[in-house]
């Protein structure tokens, strides 16, 4: 089984970009402009990537076939989970659960003391795993910033 490892790999922007733009245009509809908004956001989070505050996970860093990113804590704003995607062929192997587990581990370990994270109605397998590991469902509103509108869902953690 493929290895996970921590921090950025070139070409990983652009691999997370693409799993995410063409998961979520096939099962939920999104538009064009959702991939390039995670191409940003996940741009500007790699420049401003500080390895002691924040971590980015990938499954198969030659190939990258998932990933999952925390952001530091940034002045009152806790610590956020960003980017978790498994590539289509790769879903249903364990790769999602290892990936959130190296993530919460590095929580654990840099004493991360509240987490959140943003999803959206319907993703039952992802809600799961972060249930497993101590999320709670503490919002739901109807959004339609990522191109299409869905309930989306806070989840936070506190240790």
């Amino acid at each position: 089984m493929a290895d996970i490892v921590r921090g950025y790999r070139p070409g990983a922007i652009g691999r997370i970009a693409e799993m995410h733009g063409r998961y979520y245009a096939r099962e939920w509809g999104f538009p064009p402009s959702f991939e390039a908004l995670v191409a940003r956001e996940l741009a500007d989070f790699v420049d401003g990537y500080d390895e002691a505050r924040d971590g980015l996970w990938l499954f198969d860093a030659q190939r990258v076939l998932g990933s999952i990113a925390l952001v530091g804590p940034r002045g009152d704003e806790p610590a956020r989970l960003r980017w978790f995607v498994v590539d289509d062929e790769t879903r249903g192997s364990g790769a999602g659960a290892r990936l959130m587990q190296a993530a919460m581990d590095f929580v654990r370990a840099a004493r991360y003391r509240r987490v959140y994270l943003t999803t959206f109605e319907g993703l039952h397998a992802a809600r799961r795993l972060y249930e497993r590991h101590g999320f709670t469902l503490t919002g739901e509103s109807p959004d339609d910033h990522w191109g299409a509108t869905v309930t989306e869902q806070r989840f936070d953690w506190h240790a």
